[in-house]
C-alpha cells in the first residue's frame, strides 16, 4: 500500500510551486543541475544529505520543511493531534557512526523528536567530538549493549531493557560496548525549542545521506 506522506519531490515541487518558480529558476538559486531537480521531483533520485543543505541555505527555508509538507500559518493550539510511526514512513538518515530513522516526521513544530538508532560506533574515539543539542532525551536499549559517554559522568554501559536520562546540552556519545558489533535504542528529544528538528539535522555532518524508499 502506497503511504500518504509526501515524498521529497512532491515537498520540492510544491515549494517551486508557491514561489511561482520554473526549474531552471530553482536550479539557478540552488546551484542543482535542472535534470537532477526533475528527477528528484518524479520521485526517480533522492537528494544526499549534503545536498539538502546547500537547498537549505540556498533558498533560506529550514531543513524541517524537506521533511513535512503544509504551510507554515499562524501559531494555534493543537489538541487532539496524533501520528503513527512505523520504520517504512520514518525519515532515514545514514552517518558513518548511527542509522538514524526519525519517526512521524509529519507533525509539524513538535516538542518531543522520536526516532529508533542503529549504533555501529565501537568506542568514543571511533564517535570522534560528542554532540551537544537543546533540550533532554530519553534512550532505551532495545536490542544489543551500548556505552553512554558524557561529558561530566563516567562511561556507563546499559544492556537490554535498561536506559537513561539526560540533559542533551551536555556532551554525549552512544557506543556499542566491547563483543557488541551493533545495538539498536529507541530514542526520545525534547526541548521546549520550536526548531528541536533543525537542530538535531545540522549535528549529523557532512557524511549523513539522506535515504529514501
Amino acid at each position: 500500500m502506497k503511504s500518504d506522506q509526501p515524498t521529497l519531490g512532491m515537498l520540492l515541487r510544491g515549494l517551486r510551486t508557491r514561489n511561482d518558480w520554473t526549474l531552471k529558476e530553482m536550479s539557478d538559486r540552488c546551484g542543482i543541475p535542472v535534470s537532477t531537480l526533475s528527477k528528484v521531483e518524479h520521485d526517480r533520485l533522492t537528494l544526499t544529505y549534503d545536498k539538502l543543505q546547500q537547498l537549505s541555505q540556498r533558498l533560506n527555508i529550514r531543513m524541517s520543511e524537506l521533511f513535512a509538507e503544509g504551510d507554515a500559518g499562524p501559531e494555534a493550539p493543537v489538541t487532539g493531534r496524533r501520528s503513527i510511526g512505523s520504520l517504512d514512513r520514518a525519515i532515514r538518515v545514514n552517518t558513518s557512526n548511527y542509522d538514524y530513522y526519525y519517526l512521524c516526521t509529519e507533525l509539524r513544530r513538535k516538542r518531543m523528536i522520536p526516532l529508533i538508532t542503529r549504533i555501529r560506533a565501537k568506542s568514543a574515539k571511533e564517535f570522534g567530538e560528542p554532540v551537544r543539542h537543546p533540550g533532554e532525551e530519553f534512550v532505551y536499549v532495545i536490542r544489543g549493549r551500548i556505552v553512554v559517554h558524557t561529558e561530566f559522568y563516567d562511561p556507563l554501559p546499559l544492556e537490554e531493557g535498561e536506559s537513561i536520562y539526560l540533559d542533551s546540552s551536555m556532551g554525549h556519545a552512544y557506543v556499542t560496548a566491547d563483543g557488541c558489533d551493533e545495538a539498536i535504542v529507541l530514542g526520545v528529544c525534547s526541548s521546549a525549542e520550536n526548531d528541536l528538528m533543525d537542530s538535531l539535522m545540522n549535528l549529523h555532518g557532512d557524511d549523513a545521506t539522506l535515504v529514501t524508499e
